[in-house]
């Protein structure tokens, strides 16, 4: 190889390592196997992070708890939760903002012969609730039982809470009347036959809330984003063209199948529909006037316990994003 030849192909390696260092650097915490790690796949799959100067590391974690440490420390610029958490977090005292992710929460769902047809027939059944006590999709949905029947599911039903793959088997062993469960599982759910009796979509709408609201986002801390205000909206750029790809591409998902564990084709068709069902289509004054109708009625359901002290969403959502 010539000295000249030698030359060149330094130039070009110091020129591309160069334009790396150059790029924005951002740390989005996810679970491995979460909807969040196919979205950052997707942008980096197809240059969408290099298209807008923006460098995306995820750090995987076990559990959303360890997610949210991470953030907390600092350990991490974003992960995605719910904005609930985000307002509760500022009530005592943190500085942490949200921008939207997705509408997508969860589904209720009941057995394949059931003869559940509405709310009333969950009256003394054994109902799986993805989470905890506090679960927000739980919470909703004995929100709307009191509205609509004037009784309280905590009460009228037997809970049973645990993980999503453990509700799945215990509901195909037939130990579950009904599950109300993420809506990815629940995808796999209705697949195997499972009927879908309510999305927390519908519940939401059913309490009288006006506009679509995105529960879940990224969470970020506000003095980061003022200081990374341009890198935080290329990441929402190369987001929503990331969202936009798997919306509309079913290749994408097959792309996709071993991340997410089945290439079976009616599997990965539902979760594509569920996907795409939760992809936030505006984000503005209307959306933030229903999140804090929501947030009433959280506070008045899950009280302390869930929302801590925060009785108002202000400061909640990054002003700077809205569409």
């Amino acid at each position: 190889m010539t000295s000249r030849l030698i030359g060149f192909v330094l130039a070009v390696l110091l020129a591309a390592s160069a334009s790396a260092a150059e790029r924005r650097a951002l740390k989005v915490g996810l679970l491995k196997f979460g909807t969040v790690a196919w979205e950052l796949e997707t942008i980096r799959h197809h240059g969408l992070d290099r298209r807008h100067d923006i460098a995306v590391s995820p750090v995987e974690f076990a559990t959303n708890d360890t997610a949210k440490v991470a953030l907390q420390a600092g350990a991490v610029d974003l992960i995605v939760t719910d904005w609930p958490w985000v307002a509760r977090q500022r009530a005592e005292g943190a500085d942490f903002s949200f921008i939207p992710y997705s509408k997508a929460v969860g589904t209720l769902l009941v057995r394949p012969a059931s003869e559940i047809a509405d709310l009333a027939g969950l009256n003394g059944k054994r109902i799986g609730v993805a989470g905890g006590p506090l679960d927000k999709s739980w919470i909703l949905l004995r929100a709307l039982a009191r509205r609509e029947l004037g009784v309280d599911l905590a009460d009228a039903a037997e809970p049973v809470f645990g993980a999503p793959p453990l509700l799945a088997e215990e509901f195909a062993r037939g130990r579950l009347d009904a599950v109300l469960t993420y809506w990815h599982y629940a995808a796999r759910l209705e697949t195997a036959g499972a009927k879908p009796l309510l999305t927390v979509a519908e519940i939401i709408r059913r309490l009288g809330v006006a506009a679509d609201v995105p529960m879940l986002g990224y969470a970020f801390r506000e003095d980061w984003a003022a200081r990374e205000s341009e890198t935080m909206r290329a990441f929402v750029a190369a987001s929503r063209e990331a969202k936009s790809i798997l919306g509309r591409s079913s290749e994408e998902w097959g792309r996709l199948a071993p991340q997410i564990g089945t290439a079976e084709p009616a599997t990965l068709a539902a979760m594509q529909s569920g996907y795409r069902a939760g992809i936030p289509e505006k984000w503005g004054e209307a959306e933030r006037r229903a999140a804090a109708d929501l947030h009433a009625i959280l506070v008045e359901i899950g009280g302390e316990r869930l929302m801590g002290r925060a009785r108002s969403l202000e400061g909640t959502f990054w002003p700077e994003v809205s569409y």
